[in-house]
């Protein structure tokens, strides 16, 4: 399984919780039924049936894709669950999602932060709606754009997420949440592959190698960008200052291949790093297709 790859069934249930009305009380120890015992005509019972349904993993789901529409009658509520939203991202923006929480969220909107639950039931839950609400904005490739130009712009796409929302990077991206606009990039990205000849298992793991690489990338630009403002200097700068130490402390014959490899030009940083290392992973996957299509 790719590393952020959404599962269509996971194994821990949550994707279950998407139909929570359909939740009939089966005691999870009864027996299977039997083959054959079902009327006719009926469908096979829901395998997803046996899983459990947590009420708050039903609750985080149910707002993502079945917000509350705002009240007909009574007191018009002061602000909507997207103000409330775009106010947590502005906060994860200027401190970082570590620092997030919903009485820095409440301040910003001039409310009680209990009042702020109200129209969230917490953390977790905003910071669901906030990544959704990051990825709704991905400029993501036409399905019918040919493969490499669909998996390079799939990229393009998600570093510029990254770029925008660099917040994003401190969650753990092996759970992103099961969220319509998060899916809609996962879909996209496999709907690059699918009909490239790959078989299914390879697809997923492609998708999950390019979102690793771009991951890693942007974090490694994260952490760069945060160096300069904290340090002054540029990274041109900074290793321009520890140019002392190939004179006098780099020894060429304890590192023969790091020494042939300079004189040869390979260090040379390209105009655009990310571009190129894209391109060298992008003509992995072009060989990976050549041989699927020739041994299908």
């Amino acid at each position: 399984m790719a590393s952020n790859t959404v599962a269509p069934v996971p194994s821990d249930g949550v994707d279950s919780a998407r139909t929570p009305d359909s939740s009939a009380d089966v005691p999870l120890d009864a027996p299977p039924t039997p083959e054959g015992d079902a009327p006719e005509g009926d469908a096979a019972p829901d395998p997803t049936d046996q899983v459990p349904r947590p009420a708050d993993v039903t609750r985080r789901l149910a707002l993502l894709w079945d917000p509350p529409a705002p009240p007909t009658r009574g007191r018009k509520a002061r602000l909507t669950l997207d103000e409330v939203v775009t106010a947590g991202i502005a906060v994860a923006q200027e401190v970082g999602l570590d620092a997030l929480s919903m009485r820095r969220v409440a301040a910003r909107l001039d409310m009680g932060a209990m009042s702020l639950y109200t129209y969230v039931p917490g953390r977790t839950e905003l910071v669901d709606l906030m990544i959704d609400r990051a990825f709704a904005g991905l400029d993501l490739p036409a399905a019918d754009t040919p493969w490499r130009a669909g998996l390079s712009g799939y990229a393009h796409a998600v570093w510029s997420l990254y770029q925008h929302h660099p917040w994003i990077l401190q969650t753990n991206m092996w759970r992103l949440p099961l969220s319509p606009h998060v899916l809609d990039a996962q879909e996209a990205g496999l709907r690059t592959l699918v009909d490239t000849g790959l078989p299914a298992d390879q697809v997923v793991e492609i998708l999950g190698l390019i979102d690793a690489f771009v991951r890693g990338v942007a974090r490694a630009a994260v952490a760069e960008s945060v160096e300069k403002d904290v340090s002054g200097m540029s990274s041109d700068e900074y290793w321009t200052s520890m140019s002392s130490f190939w004179a006098d402390w780099f020894d060429v014959e304890r590192y023969p291949v790091m020494t042939r490899i300079w004189e040869a030009g390979g260090f040379d940083t390209p105009t655009d790093p990310f571009d190129a290392s894209l391109d060298r992973l992008l003509d992995g996957v072009e060989m990976a297709i050549d041989r699927a299509r020739e041994h299908p």
